[in-house]
């Protein structure tokens, strides 16, 4: 069973809250599920990039886990299209229609998809959210892989899904999971007490995971990126794993990364409500 079918299998037999968001390009769900009550609520979504599909399990980790203190929505797996290609490859081609398999083929220039990062229209949903859309150092300007931007901000359905569900559900704070690097970014143009407190959190954060808090530049379009910009509430992107490995960085690494992560959800909460 592999990481998208475990995290089917997971929602069906959840039985705490749980939401169908909206659906891929291939018609596949994309899900949230409930933990914990009350505030401060935070939201973490895992695996946009499909090849970094081991991050819905570390997600499946963290809501087995619960919520001590407020509570969070998980999209564990926010590109099950491109998870399903990267993992599956073929077998996933065989299974949607022909003319999308040989585009996705075309596109790829190998039939080895394990090294996939977009979703069903070849476009990075990481790229793709209105937050200087088309500013990033590497964007790719046509379908790719990995790193292009698409048509226009929120032209994917994966995007959409998440614009819509973090509007509706409002967290106060944010998590992507990615992999990999062991740091932790959480800048996106703040100022003043702004950026005061989400370095203070993001440092709190390394110091549980081991990991380090630091600043990107050249990077834009991101969902961090978005929330920041347009919801103005802190948010981080965690990218989990040594940069020793390599990608697809696979699932006998889970207990590792499930550990260094196992507190940061509920960590989250807690720095949030003591920050505002």
């Amino acid at each position: 069973m592999d990481a998208v079918e475990r995290v089917v299998r997971f929602y069906e037999s959840y039985r705490g809250g749980k939401q169908i968001i909206g659906r891929s390009v291939c018609g596949n769900p994309i899900v949230a599920l409930f933990v914990g009550r009350g505030e401060p609520r935070i939201l973490v979504q895992c695996a946009v990039h499909a090849r970094e599909w081991v991050t819905s399990l570390v997600a499946l980790e963290q809501i087995a886990r619960g919520m001590p203190f407020g509570s969070a929505a998980f999209v564990p797996l926010a590109n099950p299209d491109g998870a399903a290609l990267s993992l599956r490859g073929e077998i996933f081609l065989r299974s949607i229609p022909a003319c999308r398999a040989e585009f996705l083929r075309r596109v790829n220039r190998s039939s080895d998809f394990s090294q996939w990062k977009a979703n069903a229209n070849a476009v990075d949903c990481n790229v793709n959210f209105d937050a200087e859309w088309g500013t990033g150092t590497h964007n790719a300007r046509m379908p790719a892989p990995a790193n292009y931007i698409g048509p226009y901000p929120f032209s994917e359905p994966e995007t959409r899904a998440l614009r819509g569900f973090t509007l509706a559900y409002r967290p106060a704070a944010t998590l992507s999971y990615h992999t990999k690097g062991r740091e932790i970014y959480w800048e996106f143009g703040q100022t003043g007490a702004a950026l005061a407190r989400d370095k203070k959190i993001a440092e709190a954060l390394a110091a549980e995971t081991g990991y380090t808090a630091k600043l990107v530049r050249g990077s834009a379009g991101g969902y961090k990126d978005w929330c920041i910009r347009a919801l103005g509430i802190p948010s981080f992107t965690v990218e989990a794993g040594s940069d020793d490995w390599a990608h697809p960085v696979g699932e006998e690494r889970l207990p590792r990364l499930a550990e260094e992560n196992a507190r940061i959800p509920a960590l989250l909460a807690e720095l949030v409500w003591k920050t505002r």
